[in-house]
């Protein structure tokens, strides 16, 4: 009986830290250059993110809200930035993984396929792609 309970309890203890090492990225994070933070939530059966806070919420030479002003769509370029949602459509991958939506990037105006991946250390890596071309981001968990 004593052993069935070590073994019940090793196993927990296991399945427990399979799920911490897949790890959720739901929650708040920062980006890469601190200068902005985005909240990733369930929308629908898939994942996206949104911008919660930005460092300079502001344009610095008219104080008015950051606007969108590099989308190609000129029918969105007045949205503000602050609430833009930059992460759509991200689906379970593989444990840790996300993959099968696009960032936005907000800066050029332009919108990448996307993967998503939940590092041993906490931190997020974020990747914009061409084709099989991607560039990575390192986002880490906002206390």
């Amino acid at each position: 009986m004593r052993i069935e309970a070590l073994v019940l309890a090793a196993t927990l203890l296991v399945s427990a830290s399979a799920a911490e090492a897949g790890g959720t990225i739901q929650g708040d994070w920062i980006t890469q250059s601190g200068s902005a933070k985005v909240h990733i939530a369930p929308c629908g059966q898939e994942l996206c993110g949104a911008v919660v806070w930005m460092k300079q919420p502001n344009d610095p030479e008219t104080g008015l809200p950051q606007r969108d002003g590099h989308n190609p769509d000129p029918a969105l370029r007045n949205r503000t930035a602050l609430g833009l949602q930059i992460i759509n459509g991200m689906k379970p991958a593989g444990d840790g993984h996300w993959a099968g939506g696009s960032i936005y990037d907000p800066q050029t105006g332009k919108t990448y396929a996307s993967k998503l991946s939940h590092n041993p250390d906490g931190t997020l890596k974020v990747e914009g792609c061409i084709a099989i071309l991607c560039q990575a981001q390192t986002w880490k968990p906002a206390s």
